[in-house]
């Protein structure tokens, strides 16, 4: 058995119930469950729609997201989730650069980085080191002033902690913002990169070993083992290129406001919805959601 979810941005919500039942009717599904009227719904499948992705394409131009998968184990016992573009709505480092006068330089390193046009690791150490004799004080500055939360967040880990999941935040970026987003969002551990800083300032180098892809995964591996669960129990969401080996592995993958490539090789593709979709996709009804 599969369930099919269909679902928008909470914020303008446009899912209309004869939208749900023509799809319903056309794919021969079971009765619809609304998860949040407007919002979000879901029928149960017997088979993975031939048409699936042709459908998906039409509804993408009407701001919904559709989401075919097992019906069974839905429910993810651990959340690993990406920081920059993710959890939060920025990249931390570009971020970093626009105070230290090479905004755009750094963010053309980003985005090619991203989109896996660039080695992570290489694109990293280059962009850290346009950094180096930026102030300390940058950090914070850019925590205070520059950094807001991709909405959901909260909810989505409040959520899962309450039904006894366990919040990994895993970053490409830096340890300096990954604890205290972290921390603000009700995270149980985050790891990510160290810059390194001396006197106050940023060396423009970071400590070995860079967290990347591979190390994205080792976390998944890692904390899997540790929980006592396997990877089939795990949610996965991430939005660039050095996700995908998580995203794979994960029982659930999704692919947040992700790159095209990124996107192209997730079944779990989120483009409207905000973070709360990771709810849905489980099965969570808003009444279930804990603020």
């Amino acid at each position: 058995m599969f369930t099919a979810t269909l679902l928008t941005d909470p914020a303008t919500p446009a899912l209309e119930r004869a939208t749900v039942e023509a799809l319903r009717n056309a794919w021969g599904g079971g009765d619809a469950r609304w998860l949040d009227p407007g919002v979000a719904a879901e029928f149960p499948l017997d088979a993975v729609p031939g048409n699936l992705w042709d459908v998906w394409e039409g509804l993408q131009a009407l701001g919904i997201d559709l989401a075919v998968q097992p019906a069974a184990g839905r429910r993810k016992r651990l959340l690993l989730a990406d920081m920059d573009s993710t959890m939060i709505r920025q990249e931390c480092i570009d971020e970093l650069a626009a105070v230290a006068g090479v905004g755009p330089q750094v963010a053309a390193i980003t985005a090619r980085a991203m989109e896996g046009k660039l080695d992570f690791e290489a694109a990293l150490r280059e962009r850290a080191g346009l950094l180096a004799g930026l102030a300390e004080s940058a950090i914070a500055e850019v925590l205070d002033t520059r950094i807001s939360f991709t909405p959901g967040g909260r909810t989505l880990v409040a959520t899962m902690k309450a039904q006894g999941g366990h919040a990994v935040l895993v970053s490409g970026g830096f340890t300096a913002f990954a604890g205290p987003v972290a921390a603000a969002l009700g995270f149980d551990e985050s790891r990510a990169n160290v810059l390194h800083i001396r006197d106050g300032k940023l060396t423009g180098t970071v400590a070995d070993p860079i967290l990347g892809r591979a190390a994205k995964v080792q976390a998944l591996e890692e904390v899997a083992a540790r929980l006592g669960i396997g990877e089939d129990q795990v949610l996965a969401v991430g939005d660039g290129a050095n996700d995908l080996g998580m995203l794979a592995r994960a029982g659930a993958g999704v692919a947040l406001h992700a790159k095209p490539a990124v996107a192209a090789e997730s079944a779990l593709r989120v483009n409207h919805g905000d973070l709360t979709a990771l709810l849905f996709l489980q099965g969570y009804a808003r009444a279930e959601f804990v603020a």
